[in-house]
């Protein structure tokens, strides 16, 4: 159990470093966040949040059920991202910008915290690398990577219960 609360303390600080980088390229470097990027933040933030609720139970129930909660938004995370890697490698393709934005700027979170949720930016608008991929590139990696660790913990899980019975 002690290894499943740490893997899940570790994924939510991942995961907020990974809204922080965010953060740092848009205030910094201005790369202005799209509807898909604002989408793909908030799902990284409720990969923290049940990441760090399942880490404070101290039993088997609680934390499957939190890691399960988890491995839904690393999917939901994915999906955006292979949605935005495929938006940005079809540069004519649009990501309905006029369409995804009234509802991610309707959100509450974009009226409490405007300059972290609120769009501004397009979809398909290309930034600067980072070591060779493109942020979405890089959500998708991450996203893929926390969805395998937790659905491959839930699975030992499941069978290290089913042969202690």
């Amino acid at each position: 159990m002690r290894r499943e609360r740490r893997l899940l303390v570790l994924l939510g600080l991942i995961s907020l470093g990974l809204v922080g980088g965010a953060l740092y390229l848009q205030f910094f470097h201005n790369e202005d966040p799209c509807p898909l990027c604002i989408i793909q933040r908030y799902f990284f933030i409720l990969v923290a949040i049940f990441a760090f609720l399942g880490a404070a139970f101290r039993n088997w129930r609680g934390i499957a059920l939190f890691e399960t909660l988890v491995a839904i938004c690393a999917l939901g995370g994915l999906v955006t991202a292979i949605r935005h890697v495929y938006v940005q490698s079809h540069p004519g393709f649009s990501c309905g910008f006029d369409a995804l934005q009234p509802i991610v700027d309707g959100l509450p979170p974009a009226t409490w915290l405007p300059q972290v949720f609120k769009v501004a930016g397009l979809c398909e608008t290309p930034y600067p690398p980072i070591l060779g991929l493109s942020l979405p590139q890089w959500s998708l990696i991450a996203f893929a990577l926390i969805f395998v660790f937790v659905a491959a913990s839930v699975r030992l899980k499941r069978k290290f219960r089913s042969a202690v019975r």
